[in-house]
């Protein structure tokens, strides 16, 4: 399966809640996010466009792998690999020793919600700024996942061109950027 997604800065998320609220979403709980992103020792994920990524929120971490991006999607969509594990400062230990270097890091607070086969975010990141994002699982090719994204997205205020870039890349995007 792909994940489609759908990324747009927000102003403010009180509107979005009020419409998720008023659709009878689910909330699914709240939570502080702490993502921790590795760059390959032997090809640059970067060139890729890979990312492996340690998640860790309250006691959970979680490993993702994420594809390369694909193209022809009006939306951000690739393949995702998720494994929790139990130990992840001993698993970013293995990753150092084996020459994976870290290369940014990305701190939030997330809301997650649920409404119907959609998966929502509001999310306020450290230094970013304020995103919601529409997530849904599809097939590779398929354009009604991206209608139903758009539509969703609309229905709850989310207005704004998709961004397509992580946090990762707009996180290091602003550093490159930042005074010194």
């Amino acid at each position: 399966m792909i994940e489609f997604e759908l990324k747009a800065r927000v102003d403010t998320l009180s509107p979005i809640r009020d419409a998720l609220v008023a659709r009878q979403a689910r909330l699914d709980g709240s939570r502080r996010e702490h993502d921790r992103y590795y760059n390959h020792p032997c090809r640059d994920f970067g060139v890729t466009d890979e990312a492996l990524r340690v998640r860790r929120a309250g006691t959970e971490t979680v490993i993702t792998y994420k594809g390369a991006k694909m193209t022809g999607t009006r939306l951000k969509a690739r393949e995702e690999l998720n494994l929790v594990i139990e130990d992840g400062t001993t698993f970013e230990e293995i990753l150092q020793r084996l020459g994976f270097r870290l290369t940014a890091e990305v701190i939030k607070h997330r809301e997650l919600w649920s409404l119907g086969e959609a998966s929502i975010a509001l999310d306020e990141v450290e230094g970013l700024g304020t995103f919601a994002e529409v997530e849904m699982l599809g097939e590779r090719d398929d354009t009604g996942t991206e209608d139903r994204i758009h539509a969703l997205a609309r229905s709850l205020g989310i207005t704004g061109e998709p961004i397509t870039t992580s946090y990762m890349e707009l996180v290091m995007a602003q550093n490159r950027h930042a005074p010194f």
